[in-house]
Formats: C-alpha cells, structure tokens, sequence
C-alpha cells in the first residue's frame, strides 16, 4: 500500500492545499469522509470508483468523488499520472488497488 511515507503531517496538509484549490471539501461533512482523486475520461478512476462502491457493500465508509480538473494547475499535476488516488483524513492509497487494499486502508486510518 502506498502512503504518506510515515509522515502523518503530509497528508492533513495536502488536504488543506485541496481545500483552498476548492472550498466544497472544506464542508464538515467531507472532513472524515474519503477523497477518490480522479478525472473525467480516466478509466481507471471508474475502475476505483468501482472498487469503492464493492467495498461499501461490506464497510460503511463514505467518499468523496473529487475531480482533479477543479484544482489550480500546481495541484492537478501532482496528481495528473497518479490517480486515482484515495485519500484518508490521514492515509494515500495510489491506484492500482483492491478491495483488500481498501480494507487495510480503513484499519491503518
């Protein structure tokens, strides 16, 4: 699984740097929830979404579908030939993944 590199601080600040790109994740409804980073047209993003939707069959986890292409042009290509990519409130998972990765994420968030 691939993840902040053991640096907890990365992941909360990366978060904010997407808050600040776009205001909508600053809800409080979105603070907890997951972030899948992808972009229109990326089939491998629906392959994630997919993943995402199987493994909520099994855990009630809740996610955000945040498209990349909203973010300033500095943010988006920090994720352009990553995603997509989840991020946790404290974890990143780069694709490729599965539904066990998924579920390893939510016992190490």
């Amino acid at each position: 699984m691939d993840n902040d590199n053991g640096n907890c601080n990365t992941i909360p600040t990366l978060r904010a740097r997407m808050i600040a790109t776009n205001p909508n994740l600053g809800t409080a409804e979105n603070q907890d929830r997951w972030w899948l980073l992808g972009t229109t047209g990326c089939h491998l993003c629906d392959v994630a979404e997919h993943l995402l939707s199987q493994f909520q069959a099994v855990q009630p986890i809740r996610y955000q579908y945040v498209d990349i292409a909203d973010f300033d042009e500095v943010l988006m290509m920090e994720f352009a030939t990553t995603i997509p990519v989840i991020l946790t409130p404290s974890k990143r998972l780069n694709y490729p993944f599965s539904v066990l990765d998924l579920q390893q994420l939510l016992v190490a968030s």
